[in-house]
């Protein structure tokens, strides 16, 4: 592999894995506060897109738009953890599981009845002073990466700080800790634990429709399915780094892109199988380290 593959495959690995981080920390989050797999995480990104790309072409202007597309999804995720979620808080666990993966259908077929289940082009969209984002490339020791690459590995970044400021230095943020390690007693404390797991809901939410925004804009086809195998990549990368732990969510995102742009790189004729590599991953991490790169080793008590 020459210098230039390789920083080619560096980038492209970065950026995937930014975007796998950004969902994977949703996935992370609720389920460190309840015990719960939101397998409907990936279709509230699709959802988020919509907003966005139709807020686009009502007229408004793109950063508006990502706004429009990134507030919707928080305020869908609220939503749904007060519909579909908030009602099973003492029900078994199964129960929910079962609950979120029918939001997960429920929602698809929703934007496909909605939306319609043709493909459209994010790009459509931009406008002439737009466009430059998609088309520019930057020349890097003979390696032609696009300006996408770099906008998208940097709004990662400003999202992630913003995240860890959120989790790590306010009151919310301390609330969420909290109740991620014990509800009745941070409940008993005066803390409206419901309204705190809304707020996680929105927050994980926001961020897989920021994620998806940016991918849309990489990748420009818009339709009703796009977010179930990111999501399920996602969830991958979140087992990976340490389901419950954030940084575990960043770590394993990031690694997870970076393994799965590298093993196509290494294997060309494997490139069908791409999406099975994510899924190897998960298996050999179940068998060798279960609780994940930076997950804490879980206590059953009998």
């Amino acid at each position: 592999m020459s210098g230039a593959t390789f920083l080619q495959n560096l980038f492209n690995g970065l950026m995937f894995g930014g975007l796998y981080a950004l969902l994977a920390v949703g996935y992370t989050m609720v389920y460190g506060i309840l015990r719960l797999i939101n397998f409907a995480h990936g279709d509230i990104m699709m959802m988020g897109v919509y907003f966005a790309f139709y807020a686009s072409l009502m007229g408004s202007p793109l950063w508006l738009s990502i706004i429009i597309g990134v507030s919707g999804a928080a305020i869908l995720g609220f939503l749904i953890d007060r519909i579909a979620y908030k009602p099973l808080r003492n029900a078994p666990r199964i129960s929910a599981l079962i609950t979120a993966i029918g939001m997960s259908f429920f929602l698809e077929s929703v934007a496909v009845v909605v939306f319609g289940a043709v493909p459209k082009s994010f790009t459509s969209v931009f406008n002439d002073n737009n466009k430059w984002i998609m088309d520019k490339t930057w020349n890097i020791l003979d390696a032609r990466i696009p300006v996408m690459t770099f906008l998208i590995f940097f709004v990662t970044a400003i999202i992630f700080l913003i995240l860890f400021w959120i989790v790590y230095r306010t009151k919310i943020g301390m609330a969420m800790r909290a109740i991620s390690s014990d509800i009745p007693t941070t409940s008993l404390m005066g803390i409206n634990v419901d309204m705190v797991i809304g707020f996680t809901f929105a927050l994980g939410s926001a961020m897989a429709a920021a994620g998806g925004i940016m991918w849309a804009m990489r990748y420009p086809n818009v339709f009703p399915y796009m977010g179930f195998m990111p999501g399920l990549k996602a969830f991958i990368a979140a087992v990976l780094g340490g389901i419950g732990s954030i940084p575990g969510a960043v770590v394993g995102g990031f690694l997870l892109g970076l393994l799965e742009i590298f093993l196509v790189a290494l294997m060309p004729g494997a490139a069908g199988y791409r999406d099975a590599f994510a899924f190897i991953i998960l298996i050999v991490i179940l068998l060798i380290k279960p609780d994940g790169l930076l997950g804490k080793k879980s206590v059953v008590k009998v």
